[in-house]
């Protein structure tokens, strides 16, 4: 992917679970904790919204150098972009393979939100271009984060599946 022009864009159809607020930027865990949460709703919660819970929700994922845009499938309606310099943690679920998800940064405040897809058969694939969609584009910038990327992408293709960036 390094040789894409920067209107590039690849997409990919998915289930969108949720955007879940986090409290660290990256980590297994935090992705592993925030998968639960979306799965298992507040046991304390009232019967009428129990019926108003939100269904997955069919997007077309778009991974470009610069951001990852998630747009509802049927509209083509914007719900998130994420700038990849702000996407922090990319992975797939350790016990539920069609999961995955990465960590953002929220553009206007300082939070960070996992947003949890589900994919059929292409979860590791994904987690894989976003992975070469963020040393793409760190290496048109020419930033570099702490980590060497080179070796953080190949690390993640061929042990756990995980990106981090930071």
């Amino acid at each position: 992917m390094s040789d894409i022009e920067d209107d590039t864009e690849i997409s990919f159809s998915v289930k969108l679970l949720d955007r879940v607020e986090v409290v660290r930027a990256d980590g297994m865990q935090i992705l592993m904790e925030a998968a639960a949460a979306v799965q298992t709703p507040d046991r304390q919660i009232t019967e009428k919204v129990k019926k108003k819970k939100k269904k997955k929700t069919k997007v077309h994922l778009f991974l470009s150098r610069s951001a990852i845009d998630i747009l509802e499938h049927k509209t083509k309606f914007m719900l998130y972009t994420c700038p990849l310099p702000s996407v922090s943690f990319c992975a797939v679920h350790q016990v539920q393979p069609k999961l995955f998800g990465f960590i953002a940064k929220h553009p206007a405040v300082d939070t960070y939100h996992c947003y949890i897809f589900q994919s059929k058969k292409f979860s590791h694939l994904m987690v894989s271009v976003i992975g070469d969609a963020f040393r793409a584009s760190q290496q048109s910038t020419g930033l570099r984060g702490s980590r060497d990327l080179v070796v953080e992408a190949l690390r993640h293709k061929i042990q756990s599946h995980s990106f981090n960036c930071k």
